[in-house]
C-alpha cells in the first residue's frame, strides 16, 4: 500500500506539473480574438495589486470573477520595483507574480500593462524619482540613457512574467506596449524600440498599444494591434480600429470608464450605473472585447499619488481613496454599480455557464474613542543634515517621497516677504520652531509675510511632495522641494540645512521627555487602542488638518481636511484583536488629541480654507 500511494502521489505531482505547462493559443482573427482557436470576448476590469493589501488579492479576485469578468487588467509600476538604480523589489505587496498565479488558480486570464509610463493617478506617472539625476535624460523618447535604463526594468518583468504568458502555460493573455503615447508624442521609432525591447525580455506572445480615441493615429504601431480608451460606440470602434488596422479587428476597449478619480479641493465624482450600462450591452452584444478602468480602484498608499498639471492650470495632487465610484468600492465590496453590470454580463456568458454567488458585503466595525498618549515635536526626530548653500532638492538629496526640512540661521533679520520660488508642493514656514504660516502650490502660493524678532532666528521650512505629476509634457520637470531658491525682502538666503524625511517607515517615538501636547508646530502622536474583534473602519480625519497615518507599521495614505475625503480606510487585514499602534504626522491642526473610527467613509465633504 505504501509503494502504490507512493506512486499515485508521483503521478499526481506530474499531473501537477503538466498542467502549469499546458500551453493555450492566443490570436487575432478578422473581427475577434481566438482562445485556442475559438472566439473569445475578453470582459476584463482593471485593478492594481498595490492599491490592494496582499492579503486580501484573492478576494478581490474572486469579486472579479462574481461579477462576470474573465480578465483582470494590471499595470506594473517601475518606481515600486526598482525605488534605487540598484535595487529591485518583487517581494511582499510588490509581487506581481503571485497576483498573476492567483488570478490563475482563480481561472481568470490576465492583460499585463508593464509599460515603463503608467500615468493611473500614480507618482511620477510609475517613473522612479531617480531618473531626473541623469543630466539630459528624456523619458518616452530614444535618449540613450533613458533606453538603458527602462531595458535593464523591462528585462527584469520579463524574467519574472514572460513565462506566465498563455502561450507559455500561464493566464497572461496580451502584453501592452507603451500606454496612451498618442497623447504625449507620435515618435513610431520610439514605439518601435519599445516593442523589440519588448520581445528581448521574452513577451513573444501578443501585443498591443491603447490610446484615446482622437491620439490613437498617434500612439499606434502598425503591426501591433490597436485598441481604444474612452469609447463605447460600436460602430465608431469598428471604423477605428479597421481604418488603423488593415480594415480588420478584433476590436478591444482598453480602458472603458465606469466613473473618474478625485484630487484635493475638488467634488467627488460619482456617475450612477444607469447612465453605462446601455453603453456595456451593446458592446458586448457586438461582440467587442472590454476592459473597464477601474473594476476595483483601491487605495494609493505610501505616498504614490500622481498629479495633474498643464501650465495654465492649477497643479491638482490626487486624493489617497481610489474608489473611483467602481463597481467594488475602495473596501472590496459590491456596490450598486456592481450588481448592474454584473445583469449586463450575464446576458452574454457562454451557453451553459453560470456566475458564482457574490459574497457578501464584509463586516465593519466603529472605534468610538482613540486617545493619544504620545507626542512628539517633528523636529524631534531629525536626521542628520546635509549642507549646502542654497536648499536641495528631494532629487539632490536623493530621496523619493514624503518630506524635507529646511533649516538656516539668521541674526537680526528684518521682518519682510518670503518668498520661495517653484515651491513643490506644500510648506510649513516656522519660526524659532513656531509655525507663522503655510504656502501650498495648489494655490499659487510661493510667499508669505513673516514677522521675525530680533537676534538669532532659526527659520525651518519643512515642504512635502504633494506628489509628482503623472499626466502630460511636464512629466521632465518634476523636481520636488525648493527647486528655485529662498529669499527674504528680495535677498537670497543661503547656508541651508536639508534634513530628509522620507517616512518609509512609521516613525518611533522614544523619548517621553519630549511631550508636544499644545504644539504650534507640526507634531508625531501616537495612540494604542484594542479591539474584541477586527472589521474593516474607516479613520475619521475631518477635525484635524492635513498629515499621514499608519497603523500598526502600514501606511494609510495622506488626509488633508480640505477634502473631499475625510476618512482613510483601514482593512481589516491591518487590525488585530488586542493592541493596536495609530500614529499620525499632523502638519498644521497640531493640537488635536484624539479620533475615532467609523463604519463608512467620507469621500463627498469640501471645506474651505
Amino acid at each position: 500500500m505504501k509503494h502504490v500511494g507512493l506512486v499515485l502521489l508521483f503521478s499526481m505531482c506530474i499531473m501537477a506539473v503538466f498542467a502549469q505547462k499546458t500551453k493555450h493559443s492566443f490570436e487575432l482573427s478578422d473581427s475577434v480574438f481566438l482562445l485556442d482557436g475559438k472566439p473569445f470576448q475578453i470582459i476584463s476590469g482593471e485593478m492594481h495589486y498595490p492599491r490592494i493589501p496582499r492579503e486580501a488579492w484573492r478576494h478581490r479576485v474572486k469579486m472579479a470573477k462574481s461579477m462576470g469578468l474573465n480578465t483582470i487588467g494590471t499595470y506594473i509600476f517601475w518606481n515600486l520595483h526598482q525605488p534605487h538604480e540598484d535595487v529591485f523589489d518583487f517581494n511582499g505587496q510588490n509581487d506581481i507574480v503571485e497576483f498573476v498565479k492567483i488570478a490563475q488558480e482563480e481561472g481568470l486570464w490576465v492583460i499585463l500593462r508593464p509599460s515603463p509610463y503608467v500615468c493611473a493617478e500614480w507618482e511620477f506617472g510609475g517613473y522612479p524619482y531617480w531618473l531626473q539625476n541623469t543630466a539630459d535624460l528624456k523619458v518616452r523618447s530614444t535618449e540613450p540613457q533613458y533606453l538603458a535604463s527602462y531595458r535593464k526594468y523591462i528585462h527584469e518583468v520579463g524574467r519574472l512574467l514572460a513565462p506566465w504568458q498563455i502561450n507559455h502555460g500561464g493566464n497572461i493573455l496580451m502584453v501592452q506596449v507603451e500606454n496612451e503615447y498618442g497623447s504625449y508624442g507620435s515618435d513610431k521609432e520610439y514605439l518601435e524600440v519599445n516593442r523589440k525591447l519588448f520581445v528581448e525580455a521574452g513577451f513573444d506572445g501578443l501585443l498591443y498599444t491603447c490610446d484615446p480615441a482622437p491620439d490613437l493615429v498617434k500612439g499606434h504601431l502598425p503591426g501591433l494591434l490597436p485598441a481604444v480608451n474612452g469609447l463605447d460606440k460600436p460602430s465608431a470602434i469598428r471604423k477605428l480600429i479597421n481604418e488603423n488596422h488593415n480594415g480588420k479587428g478584433p476590436y478591444f476597449i482598453a480602458e472603458w470608464y465606469p466613473a473618474w478619480f478625485d484630487w484635493w479641493g475638488t467634488k467627488h465624482h460619482i456617475v450612477p450605473a444607469h447612465k453605462y450600462t446601455k453603453a456595456l450591452d451593446s458592446v458586448l452584444a457586438a461582440g467587442i472585447s472590454i476592459n473597464m478602468y477601474m473594476f476595483h480602484g483601491g487605495t494609493t498608499r505610501n505616498f504614490m499619488n500622481g498629479a495633474n498639471y498643464k501650465g495654465n492650470t492649477p497643479y491638482e495632487p490626487q486624493i489617497s481613496s481610489y474608489d473611483y465610484d467602481a463597481p467594488l468600492d475602495e473596501a472590496g465590496n459590491a456596490t450598486h454599480k456592481f450588481f448592474e453590470f454584473r445583469n449586463v454580463i450575464k446576458k452574454y456568458l457562454p451557453a451553459g455557464n453560470t456566475l458564482p454567488d457574490v459574497a457578501a458585503a464584509k463586516p465593519t466595525i466603529a472605534i468610538p474613542h482613540i486617545q493619544f498618549n504620545k507626542s512628539i515635536p517633528l523636529t524631534a526626530v531629525l536626521p542628520a543634515p546635509k549642507r549646502s548653500d542654497v536648499p536641495a532638492s528631494f532629487e539632490k538629496l536623493e530621496q523619493a517621497y514624503g518630506y524635507v526640512l529646511y533649516r538656516t540661521k539668521l541674526k537680526n533679520p528684518a521682518s519682510g516677504m518670503l518668498v520661495i520660488k517653484d515651491l513643490r508642493d506644500y510648506a510649513v514656514v516656522m519660526v524659532n520652531g513656531k509655525t507663522v504660516g503655510t504656502l501650498d502650490r495648489c494655490k499659487g502660493q510661493d510667499s508669505l509675510m513673516i514677522t521675525l524678532p530680533k537676534g538669532n532666528v532659526v527659520l525651518d521650512l519643512l515642504v512635502e511632495n504633494l506628489g509628482r505629476i503623472n499626466f502630460g509634457p511636464f512629466l521632465l520637470e518634476n523636481e520636488k522641494g525648493i527647486t528655485k531658491g529662498v529669499w527674504l525682502n528680495g535677498k537670497e538666503l543661503k547656508r541651508w540645512e536639508n534634513y530628509s524625511l522620507p517616512f518609509t517607515k512609521a516613525p518611533v517615538i522614544k523619548a517621553a521627555k519630549h511631550n508636544a501636547q499644545s504644539a504650534n508646530a507640526p507634531v508625531i502622536r501616537e495612540a494604542t487602542f484594542m479591539l474584541e474583534k477586527t472589521g474593516d473602519t474607516y479613520l475619521n480625519m475631518s477635525a484635524w488638518g492635513k498629515g499621514v497615518v499608519w497603523v500598526n507599521g502600514h501606511n494609510l495614505g495622506r488626509y488633508w481636511n480640505v477634502g473631499p475625503q475625510q476618512t482613510l480606510y483601514i482593512p481589516a487585514e491591518w487590525l488585530v484583536k488586542g493592541k493596536n499602534e495609530l500614529i499620525v504626522l499632523e502638519m498644521i491642526e497640531t493640537g488635536k488629541q484624539e479620533l475615532s473610527a467609523l463604519e463608512k467613509p467620507i469621500l463627498d465633504s469640501l471645506t474651505m480654507h
